[in-house]
């Protein structure tokens, strides 16, 4: 397989399949840099227009953080952080949540994630979702202090 084909099974009709795929590839991402090479390819998906698939990449990402002596993820930095306030709240929660991930594994990007995340503005987010994002931006700063 190639990264179109990768790339297709996580994007395809299929969404327990393509969920549990984008799983397995963060998972072995975590482990090892296998995927760090498709990281152009997961990027691109981060401005899908169906909110799961931006989820996925987000998570792939992240994941795929440790391994980047490239500076991919420090050019792509502020598009992933423009999630943090995604017109879909469990996009937005995903985003905060994958952020400490990252900046354990690149802790000179971690001021810019902090900044982000301070200065979120949560009024385009539902009232009833707000209190949500609003806990785990806190959550995700707590769990950033070990990194400063």
């Amino acid at each position: 397989m190639n990264i179109n084909d990768y790339i297709a099974r996580l994007t395809g009709k299929d969404a327990k399949d393509a969920y549990a795929f984008a799983q397995q590839i963060t998972a072995e991402s975590r482990a090892s840099d296998v995927w760090y090479p498709h990281f152009d390819g997961f990027a691109a998906l981060l401005s899908h227009k169906n909110s799961l698939i931006r989820n996925r990449a987000i998570s792939i990402l992240a994941a795929n953080a440790r391994w980047d002596r490239e500076g991919k993820f420090d050019a792509l930095l502020d598009e992933f952080l423009s999630h943090v306030t995604d017109v879909k709240p469990i996009t937005a929660r995903q985003c905060v949540a994958a952020l400490p991930e990252i900046a354990e594994a690149k802790p000179e990007l971690a001021p810019r994630i902090r900044t982000a995340l301070e200065q979120a503005d949560l009024s385009g987010c539902p009232d009833s979702m707000q209190p949500l994002v609003l806990k785990d931006i806190v959550a995700a700063l707590q769990k950033m202090e070990r990194f400063s």
